[in-house]
């Protein structure tokens, strides 16, 4: 999610004909430009972990969607939703990820990573099962695993940067 664009202060979103507007809390970028760096080489560093081992590019995206997802960051699942998209991602996987469990279109490894992708990112609550991580490791090598924890702690890093300050916003595409 490496991004240097300028925090929207509005989206394109409407109710009622009326668009919503969502303010910028805080610009991460200019009061922490340090750490937004940070968080830049981070995700860079986390990209080249799942080059690296030759990570599916849709499964990156659909794990990061469903991170966003849970976290609730609505600039992270637009942009991992057109991401996944442009990858080359079925539509209808896209819309099945909120309820992967019941759709028919994952197949066991995607499952094992979508189940450790929210593991993961409800760590509060579920601190990783060894069921989970054992399961994911069952269709993952360790340096697959690795990767992919790597991303969602990345992910997860930015949706908390996003929901709380709401440095970036969606745009409604025509």
């Amino acid at each position: 999610m490496t991004t240097t664009t300028t925090p929207t202060e509005t989206t394109t979103a409407t109710t009622d004909d009326t668009a919503v507007t969502i303010p910028v809390r805080l610009d991460i970028q200019q009061a922490a430009p340090g750490f937004s760096a940070a968080m830049n080489r981070l995700h860079r560093a986390a990209e080249a972990e799942l080059d690296r081992v030759g990570f599916d590019a849709r499964l990156r995206d659909l794990i990061r969607l469903r991170a966003s997802q849970l976290n609730g960051c609505a600039y992270c699942v637009d942009l991992h939703t057109t991401d996944a998209l442009a990858a080359g991602e079925h539509p209808q996987r896209v819309t099945a990820v909120p309820v992967w469990r019941e759709a028919p279109f994952f197949t066991a490894r995607e499952r094992a990573a979508l189940e450790l992708a929210e593991q993961v990112t409800l760590l509060a609550q579920t601190h990783v099962p060894d069921d989970v991580w054992q399961e994911a490791a069952r269709h993952f090598t360790p340096d697959e695993l690795g990767a992919l924890v790597a991303a969602l702690t990345t992910i997860n890093a930015w949706n908390t940067i996003n929901v709380t300050t709401r440095t970036w916003n969606p745009e409604l595409r025509d």
